[in-house]
Parts: C-alpha cells; sequence; structure tokens
C-alpha cells in the first residue's frame, strides 16, 4: 500500500449504490478506532428497532451495557436522530444508511472535577466513560474535525491549535503503529489530520511558508513523543483541546414555532438541549437563549398533532411542563424531528435524574419498558444491588433482578440468604440464547420471559456454590434511585431522591416538615369573618376577608377560615404542622396559605376558592360532566403531587372533597383545581377514625400510621381518581367500621372502571405493595396516554366534551402569544407585604390574568420614591437580574409598568421562607449546622457566576439572601450591583447614598473601590453572620461599636477604617469550625490581592460539607 498522501484523509471515502438491481439493505456506519475494527454493519430483509441496532453496534464496538445509553442512531447528515424503539423496515432494493454516535454528552466529562458517575462513596467518584467508549468518542470527534463537520474560522490562533492536534493525532498513531517520529511523518502527512479547509490554505501559501509548517510540526511531534505518554492519554488531551477549540457548548439546536404568536411577532425559534444545563430557547429575533429548565425540574412531556385552520397539519406541538406547572409548547415541522427532540430530553432525564423513566411511549426504549415490566433494573453494578437489599433490611429471600453490566444477553440475580454468620449475597447468572429463550444457571429448563422464570424458580430449590436459595420478594427499581447510571452534574442542582429504606426499617420515616414549625402569624384584628361554610373532621369553616394596610392604603383579600375545633385539643400540633408545610410552599394547584391567626383558638387562614369542594360538583353536576373534563382535574391533581414528591413532602389526605375547584371550566375553558391543606396527620388519629378514611387512607396506614409514607399518597390517589370517574361517589365510604376492615383485610380492590386503561392505572396506584406503585411521574405519563386516546373520543361524543378536549391543549396557556415577561399591572393581586426597605418594598402577588384565581404567585417589588435617578438605578437593577441564569441567584419573571411608564415593578419568583437573616434567627435552636455550610457553598457558587458576569454584587448580606427551602438559597437584591467596565478589574462608585458599611472592605470604605475582591470580604461577613445565625447581640454593626468603645469623636465610617487598618477584625462565633475561622481571615485580608477568589472558596467549603456530612 502506497504512503497516504498530503491530500489523502485518514477516512476512507465511501459511496453506496441506490440502484435498484442490488439487494435491500440497512447499513450502520461505524467511526473507526482501531485497525481490524468494522467499519459498516449490515442488516438484511426484516424489522429492526433502533435499540437493537445500537446493541448490535455495541457488541461490535465493544461497548459495555452501562455506557449503551450514551449512544444513538442518527441519518447521516446528522439532520435527524432516531428514539430507541424506531423501527426500520428493509425492503427490496432499498439501502438505508445510519450513523452510530455518542449523542449524549456532557462539557468537562473527561475528568472528575464537574461530571462523574454516581458511587455510593463519595470520596469515589466514578468516570463516565472507560477506555472503549473514550476511543469511539476520540475516533467520533476526530472524524468531525478532520471531515468539517465542526465550522472554524480558521484565525491565527485557531490554525495554531489545529497544527497541535495533528501533532497529537501523529503521537497516537505512531504510538499504536510502533513507529517513530521520522517514520511516521514519512508515511502519513500531518496534512492529512486537519480539516481540508485549513489544508487548502496551507496548499495556497509559498514553498517556504509551508516548508516552515513541516519543520514545527516535526519539532513538536519529538517534543510529545519524548512525554511517552499513553495512547489513552494523549486521546484525552486531544479532546480536551478540541473542546477548548470548539469554544460552544456541546448541545443539540431545533427550529420550531411558537404557537399562538401575536400578530406582527416573530413566531419562529431555535429551541437547545444541552447536558449541562436542560432545556432553552431563543424567540425569534432574540439573540440570548433564555433558560427554560434542567432535566429534573421536567415533569411532564406530551405531544400531539397541530392544527391549523381547524385542520390537523403533519406539524406537531410538544408540551414541556416543569415541576412548578410552567410550560414550553413548540411547534415541530415533522414527526420524526418532534421525536427527535423528546427522545433528547427523555435519554438526557435517564441519565441524569432517573435511570428507569420515559415520558411518553412514543421514544420509550423497549428494554426499558421489558425491565418495568419484569421489576428488572438497567445494568447497575453488585454493589449497588447488594446495598439495596441492605438497606431494604437483608430480607432472607429478597432479591434484586438487574441486566448484565458485562454483557447485553444476561441478566443477574442477587439474592439475600441467611448464614450463620449473618446476612449474606449471592449472585445467579440468567443468561438469554439467540432465539430468545432465558436460562437461569443451574436449570436447564428455557423459559420464554423473566417473570416466568422467576415465576418458576420460587418453587424449585436452587443451588448456588452449594447454598439453597430461596426467592420471596423483589426489590423493584423506585423512583430517582441513584446508582452507577447516574451521571452527577457538579454545577446543577440536584433535586432529592425519593427517600431510600433505612436498614432498620422496611419503610420511610414520615418526613411532614420541611422544618420545625414554621408560618406567618396574623393578627385577630385584621380579619373579618363572615357566614359559616361548614364543618371539617375538626374544624369549623367560615369565609372572611384579610385587611393589610401598607402606606396608608387598605387592601381587602377575601379568605377562607379554618377554625380548630377545642374539642380536639391533641390534634392542635399536628394541625399546625399541616399549616407550616403549606407555608413553604408555592404552586399553582396547592391552596395559598396565608398564615395562622392563634388568638384564641387556631385559625388556620387560606385563599379562598370559589367553587367549593371537587365531590360536591361531581354530584350536584353528575353525568353532565364529561370524561375529558375528569381526566384534566386528575392531571392537574398529579402535577401538584408530583411537586410534593419531588420535595419529599407527605400529604397524607387526598381525596376528592380535599381537591377545590377555582374555575369550573364551562364554555369551552379547562377546569382549574387546588388541593387544600392535609389537616390532621394520620399519625396522631385513633384506630377509629384511620378506618373512617377507607379507601382513601393506605392500607399500611391503617396496621400502623407511622408506616404513612410518598407511597401511600399514590394509593390515596388512586382511590380519587375512581371517586372522580364515580361521580364524587364512594359506596364503601358507608359500610360499617367491620366491613371497611374487612376490605383492607382481604386485599379487595374497588370495582373496576369500564375504561380499561384507566383502572389500570387506578390498581397500579392501590396496589397493596407500597413500593410497586408508580411514581407521579408515571402517573402524568399514563394520563397522557388516556387524555389522546381514540377511547376517550369515542366514549365521549357530547359537544361540551369536544369543546373542553380542545380547551385542554387551546386554553393551557391562554397567554402564549403575549411576551411573557411583560406583566399587565390591572392582572397583578396584592396579597401581602414581605418586606420593606428605605428604597422600596416587595409585595407577594397573584398575576392572575383570567381573573379567577388560578394565576401563578410572584414576588413584585417597587420603588417607594420614584425620582428619575431612583427609576434609572432601579431599571439598572431590572437589566441585571434579567441577564443572570443560576440555581443560586432569584429567578427573573418579568416586569410591569405603571400608566405612561412613569412606574416600573420588577416580578420575581415568590420564595415562601424569607430571607436567610430570618430564617437563620427562627430555626437556630434546630437547624443542623451542615446547613450553615450547605448555604456559604451556594452563595459562593452564585457569587462565583455572578463575577464570571463580570457584576459587583456590593450588597451580600444574609438580609440579602432569600430561602427557597432548608437546603438551598438565592441570592437577591441587586438594588446596589454594579458591572465592571470591561478595561477595568473594579468599579469606583461616585454617587452618593446610604451603604452597608460594616460588611464593606476597607477599599471600598476609603476610596469607594468596588471589585470581586470586595464582594469576597463581604462573604466573610456572610460567614460571619451565618455562624452567629444572624444573632442581633452579635450584629457586625454591634461587635464593630463595641470596638468603638465610647470613643465617638470620629466619624463612624472613618473610626470603622481605622479599626479594620489597624488588624480588627471581627470575633470568631462560637462554635465556628476552626476551618470556616480561617477561610473568614482569608477573607478579610487588608490587601485585595490576598483575598482567595470565590472559584477558590467553592470547592473548600465543598469539601468542608462534604467531611461534615459524611
Amino acid at each position: 500500500m502506497a504512503p497516504l498522501g498530503e491530500d489523502t484523509p485518514l477516512i476512507e471515502q465511501r459511496s453506496y449504490s441506490l440502484s435498484s438491481s442490488e439487494a435491500g439493505s440497512l447499513q450502520v456506519l461505524l467511526c473507526p478506532r482501531n485497525p481490524g475494527s468494522p467499519q459498516v454493519l449490515t442488516f438484511s430483509f426484516g424489522e429492526y428497532s433502533a435499540e437493537q441496532l445500537c446493541v448490535q453496534a455495541a457488541k461490535a464496538c465493544g461497548i459495555l451495557p452501562v455506557y449503551h445509553a450514551l449512544f444513538a442512531l442518527a441519518t447521516e447528515d446528522l439532520s435527524c436522530w432516531f428514539p430507541p424503539n424506531h423501527v426500520f423496515t428493509v425492503e427490496d432494493s432499498t439501502i438505508q444508511i445510519l450513523l452510530y454516535r455518542i449523542r449524549f454528552v456532557f462539557p468537562n466529562w473527561l475528568g472528575l472535577e464537574k461530571c462523574y458517575r454516581f458511587g455510593l462513596q463519595k470520596d469515589r467518584a466514578n468516570a463516565i466513560l472507560d477506555f472503549p467508549v473514550l476511543e469511539y468518542l476520540f475516533a467520533q470527534n476526530r472524524s468531525d474535525f478532520i471531515s468539517g463537520r465542526m465550522n472554524l474560522m480558521l484565525s491565527l490562533k485557531e490554525q495554531g491549535e489545529c497544527l497541535s492536534l495533528a501533532v497529537l493525532d501523529l503521537t497516537r498513531m505512531a504510538q499504536e503503529q510502533g513507529l517513530c517520529p521520522k517514520e511516521i511523518l514519512r508515511s502519513i502527512s500531518y496534512k492529512a489530520c486537519i480539516p481540508g479547509s485549513f489544508r487548502r490554505l496551507i496548499q495556497s501559501l509559498s514553498f517556504m511558508t509551508r516548508r516552515r509548517y513541516r519543520r514545527m510540526v516535526s519539532r513538536a511531534l519529538k517534543r510529545v513523543a519524548s512525554c511517552q505518554a499513553d495512547v489513552h492519554s494523549i486521546m484525552l488531551k486531544y479532546l480536551m483541546d478540541l473542546e477548548r477549540l470548539k469554544s460552544i457548548r456541546a448541545s443539540e439546536t431545533f427550529k420550531g414555532r411558537t404557537p399562538g404568536a401575536a400578530s406582527g411577532q416573530d413566531p419562529n425559534c431555535l429551541i437547545h438541549v444541552a447536558g449541562d444545563s436542560g432545556i432553552s430557547w431563543t424567540p425569534g429575533g432574540s439573540e440570548s437563549p433564555q433558560p427554560f429548565c434542567d432535566f429534573p425540574e421536567i415533569a411532564d412531556i406530551g405531544m400531539k398533532q397541530a392544527c391549523r385552520e381547524g385542520h390537523l397539519s403533519e406539524n406537531r406541538l410538544v408540551t414541556v411542563t416543569k415541576t412548578d406547572n410552567r410550560i414550553l409548547e413548540v411547534e415541530f415541522p415533522t414527526l420524526r424531528e418532534a421525536l427527535s427532540f423528546i427522545s433528547l430530553v427523555d435519554g438526557y432525564y435517564r441519565l441524569t435524574t432517573d435511570a428507569h423513566h420515559y415520558f411518553c411511549k412514543e421514544v420509550a426504549p423497549p428494554q426499558l419498558l421489558e425491565n418495568i415490566d419484569n421489576q428488572c433494573h438497567g445494568p447497575i453494578t453488585s454493589e449497588f444491588a447488594v446495598n439495596k437489599l441492605k438497606l431494604g433490611g437483608s430480607v432472607p429471600g429478597s432479591y434484586v433482578l438487574r441486566q448484565s453490566p458485562q454483557d447485553f444477553d444476561s441478566f443477574l440475580l442477587t439474592v439475600c440468604i441467611q448464614t450463620p454468620l449473618g446476612p449474606d449475597y449471592k449472585g445467579c447468572l440468567i443468561h438469554r440464547d439467540l432465539s430468545g429463550n432465558l436460562f437461569l444457571c443451574g436449570l436447564s429448563q428455557a423459559h420464554s420471559s423473566l417473570r416466568q422464570l422467576l415465576e418458576s424458580s420460587r418453587g424449585c430449590g436452587l443451588l448456588v456454590d452449594g447454598t439453597a436459595l430461596s426467592l420471596s420478594s423483589c426489590c423493584p427499581p423506585r423512583p430517582k434511585e441513584k446508582s452507577n447510571l447516574i451521571i452527577v452534574r457538579r454545577d446543577c442542582t440536584q433535586l432529592p431522591p425519593s427517600p431510600a429504606l433505612t436498614p432498620a426499617q422496611a419503610w420511610p420515616q414520615p418526613q411532614r416538615q420541611l422544618s420545625q414549625m414554621m408560618f406567618h402569624k396574623i393578627p385577630a384584628d385584621s380579619l373579618e369573618w363572615h357566614e359559616n361554610l361548614g364543618h371539617g373532621s375538626f374544624t369549623k369553616i367560615y369565609c372572611g376577608s384579610r385587611l393589610d394596610k401598607v402606606d396608608g392604603e387598605t387592601h381587602k383579600v377575601e379568605v377562607l377560615l379554618k377554625v380548630m375545633d377545642s374539642t380536639h385539643q391533641n390534634c392542635i400540633e399536628s394541625f399546625l404542622e399541616a399549616a407550616s408545610i403549606m407555608s413553604q410552599v408555592s404552586h399553582q394547584h396547592l391552596v395559598l396559605l396565608h398564615g395562622v391567626c392563634m388568638a384564641g383558638d387556631s385559625i388556620m387562614v387560606q385563599e379562598f376558592v370559589r367553587w367549593g369542594a371537587l365531590d360536591t360538583h361531581l354530584r350536584k353536576c353528575g353525568p353532565l360532566v364529561p370524561a375529558s373534563w375528569k381526566l384534566q382535574v386528575a392531571k392537574q391533581l398529579s402535577y401538584a403531587l408530583n411537586y410534593l414528591e419531588d420535595k419529599g413532602i407527605i400529604h397524607g389526605n387526598i381525596s376528592s372533597k380535599k381537591v377545590l375547584l377555582a374555575r369550573e371550566g364551562a364554555g369551552g375553558s379547562p377546569p382549574f383545581i387546588k388541593l387544600s391543606d392535609p389537616g390532621v396527620s394520620p399519625t396522631v388519629l385513633t384506630k377509629e377514625m384511620l378506618t373512617d378514611r377507607i379507601p382513601w387512607l393506605a392500607p399500611e396506614c391503617l396496621w400502623d400510621a407511622k408506616l404513612l409514607s410518598l407511597e401511600s399518597d399514590k394509593w390515596s390517589f388512586g382511590a380519587t381518581l375512581w371517586e372522580i370517574f364515580s361521580g364524587g361517589t364512594m359506596p364503601l365510604s358507608a359500610l360499617e367500621p367491620a366491613k371497611k376492615l374487612q376490605f383492607y383485610k382481604e386485599k379487595q380492590q374497588l370495582p373496576a372502571l369500564k375504561w380499561m386503561e384507566l383502572a389500570t392505572l387506578i390498581g397500579q396506584c392501590m396496589e397493596y405493595t407500597p413500593h410497586l406503585r408508580p411514581s407521579f411521574r408515571a402517573i402524568i405519563r399514563d394520563l397522557n396516554s388516556l387524555i389522546t386516546s381514540d377511547y376517550e373520543l369515542l366514549s365521549d361524543l357530547s359537544p361540551s366534551a369536544v369543546a373542553a378536549r380542545d380547551g385542554l391543549w387551546s386554553s393551557a396557556h391562554l397567554m402564549a402569544g403575549q411576551d411573557p415577561t411583560l406583566f399587565e399591572e390591572r392582572h397583578l393581586k396584592y396579597i401581602s407585604l414581605l418586606g420593606k426597605g428605605n428604597f422600596g418594598s416587595v409585595e407577594l402577588c397573584r398575576y392572575d390574568p383570567l381573573g379567577d384565581n388560578t394565576g401563578a404567585l410572584v414576588a413584585v417589588k417597587q420603588l417607594q420614591n420614584s425620582g428619575p435617578q431612583q427609576l434609572r438605578d432601579f431599571q439598572r437593577e431590572v437589566q441585571i437580574l434579567k441577564a443572570l441564569h443560576s440555581d443560586f441567584i432569584v429567578k427573573y419573571r418579568g416586569v410591569c409598568y405603571g400608566p405612561g411608564r412613569q412606574s416600573l415593578r420588577l416580578v420575581m419568583e415568590y420564595l415562601p421562607n424569607g430571607c436567610l437573616r430570618d430564617y437563620l434567627q427562627r430555626h437556630r435552636a434546630h437547624l443542623d449546622p451542615c446547613f450553615l455550610l450547605l448555604y456559604a457553598s451556594q452563595i459562593c457558587k452564585g457569587m462565583e457566576y455572578l463575577g464570571s458576569q463580570r457584576y459587583v454584587h456590593r450588597d451580600l448580606a444574609n438580609r440579602n439572601i432569600l430561602v427557597e427551602s432548608e437546603s438551598h438559597v438565592k441570592i437577591g437584591d441587586f438594588g446596589l450591583a454594579k458591572l465592571l467596565p470591561q478595561d477595568k478589574e473594579y468599579y469606583v462608585v461616585r454617587e452618593p447614598g446610604q451603604s452597608p458599611i460594616f460588611w464593606y472592605a476597607p477599599e471600598s470604605l476609603s476610596d469607594n473601590i468596588f471589585s470581586r475582591e470586595s464582594d469576597v470580604w463581604s462573604f466573610g461577613v456572610v460567614l460571619y453572620e451565618l455562624y452567629t445565625y444572624n444573632d442581633k447581640a452579635h450584629s457586625p454593626s454591634e461587635e464593630f461599636f463595641r470596638m468603638m468603645a465610647c470613643d465617638r469623636s470620629m466619624p463612624i465610617l472613618c473610626h470603622l477604617l481605622e479599626l479594620l487598618t489597624e488588624g480588627r477584625r471581627l470575633p470568631a462565633p462560637p462554635g465556628c469550625p476552626g476551618e470556616v475561622r480561617e477561610i473568614m481571615r482569608n477573607c478579610w485580608a487588608y490587601n485585595p490581592k490576598d483575598r482567595p477568589s470565590f472559584c477558590a472558596l467553592g470547592p473548600r467549603l465543598d469539601a468542608l460539607w462534604a467531611g461534615r456530612t459524611g
């Protein structure tokens, strides 16, 4: 074979004949890695799923099942990717060509600092890729680089980087072929290792310049070869350099349209999906992408055929719904593009959040469906299987069924056995032959399915290494279960996983509290009482009004007053606990709690929901309520419960009487419901009271109320779903207590509804084994399939039903055609005052454009005195917050202008727990000190991001940190923030104004100089505030005043600066760890250059937090 010339690419050019004389085939092209590796897999007549083809390609390339989820099939031009369940049909005289590629990528995934696979031990992170995947990634990216698939500008800098990559490539080939640098250059030209455009550019240069290039490459090749790095290290270096050269995020972009766009507004948009940040979108005419959500925040993805002028079209409307019920609707030109987008998001969700969930059947991997049906895990390792059995209590006979991490055709059975020395764990191999039959090692009989094999194995004795095994109970996959299949991204907020089983107990402990009692106390004189609305189980219910005075103006809000009956004194604590829970959550399908009035009786003050309880409405309207209306109500309820499940909050008292109707849904608009508070918990009720709640109460809670868990809410939802489709009636509730108990003892089920798919879903929710009940995400997915099913159309043909069904889609987001960040003032409904300062106030409002109390809760900031300068400063604050997108910075929702745009309001997300200063003061007694390090780490990450965007906060203090939950804080209030000039790393403030001087660095006090380093000084003061729990007696101002003693001969600012210049600092807070105190001292270095950066502080705080929690 002749040596490769300068113009000879290292990737062979392939041509495929499409003439009718050839037999039909399907060809899967593989990126070449090593000599002898197959480059083409050919499949003849028949049908093949994309997943089957990927498995065959993985086998050919040595890719293990653990890494199989990173790959997918695409068209030759990469214009479309196929979901795993796509079926290819090979017919006569047609050749189809596909590419087998790594589709799911994560930035910085070549090391362990940013991304890694989850491990049981925090200090043992596992790499995302193994060597075969690394080699394939190298071959894929190298192919894209050389073929010109990457768009490069070829500046002088990029030309040099391209040559560096060519040197690395040549070094790799020299090592693989056992050649020295001179020999490899004689056989392969360096130009064969660079893009064609660069190759042509070099060819146009003079002979002397080309010769200089060759000498440069030769010298560089000798230097690199002398380092004696192994092949995989060279590949890693190549990939990292190539990632920097691309200088763009690894993301896929889809073209679509925004449905319902207003006239004159560009309906076209771009949707971006990236492994590190989730989904973002660029509206027509805009340049910068707007973040929508990260993968763990997705609750639901739905797809339906789009309508144009009243007729169905080929376009597909895809709706992505977040856990907070915000939606993104995109219309794709074809079904194929829609499925390509959904399968991408679906795959990333499995890789980052839940390895055993899928959002819709249109893209569900066939093997995943089979695994779910057989209660089988994916290819988790043995340590996770054994750990799962240990967490389940190491019950003899319990087992975990899983795919083999090493072999696509095998399954593994990990079984717990009892030995004289205690529990032990044995493994059995299940192999699948070419015909699909399954064999359990030790048994000769073949079985056609895993379920059949396991059922037959229960009766016969299994022997493994001379030990008899007995199978009793299966431990199936659980929602959002952590394993080696999950990829952890350090810079992304991880939603809490579903509670795992503890070794000491087979069920999770109730987690009804986000923290200890916490709610807003409402004075009795601010309430007006109206008519009595009836009685609850433990309360008397009234409607009334709440009066709130702000700046001399009285606001009147209609409320519901729930008065705790004095005869149930033993339940008051549980009643207040329910109020505490409801005060800390915010979702449009959850009733808003204004607070609690403790004047005499305990009174829960809630928003007034107009149409009352759902069961009353259903009984009143009877057969006039269509099935489509009921499905919408069921789906809204499941959204609320999914939100609670994500937060680990158990409701514990779900029934149709707890579901309130905010909008009836007449005239084609959809109904709108809100789930009320849980009231008194089952954990404090007597057996007689618990029996009265059958069949809504989960069976395990009847026998032991302390077994109340997230799974209990799934049973209650199933009973409520049956109740909704039975017209609000529940005959079982009228039975005698003994008959109710018998119903549970005999494990009976409610009568099956005629709608088979719905009856199946109810049966899954009301499964007597709690861990077999589906997650609410899975319930939402199954409800979607009912909403779009033909059965619903055939069984419900009344005109009102058709209108309501259409309304589900067309009215889901009535404001879709308007700018979602522009709020109309008349639709902002005042609820309460959240805070007030010298310059402005923040109010809790509901943005309710439909006028029916269904709008979202938002925090609205407005100025007290809006002079021209104050208005300009406020507009700057709005622009700053609008530009920031971080999990640790309060989210911008939009703006609201007054008449003539003379006034401005900033609309932000509502965080019900208030500021960190007040939160620490309220919860000091029971707050785990480990959370202080977590807060510090999150504030540090937020400030690191702020600095990366060249902003200086200038007012970093605990009063400006907002608490989203017990484990998540966000930086707020950017009223003093400044953007650093492009040519300087500091900002000099010229305008006078009130300043938080006790948080300021010396250079800020003396010369008004503000920089990232001055923010680091303020961060040190924040650490001090954290560890004093914002005790007023030990606040920074009080401590410095003590240092000043009675000497007031000079202004406070000058005295403070003198103290700092002398080296005086805030004292160490009691109980503050020495490592944290050292960080404070570092932050308070007098010379700004001596202070650590937020980039350096982050890992130190993370390590401290990991050490304290580990």
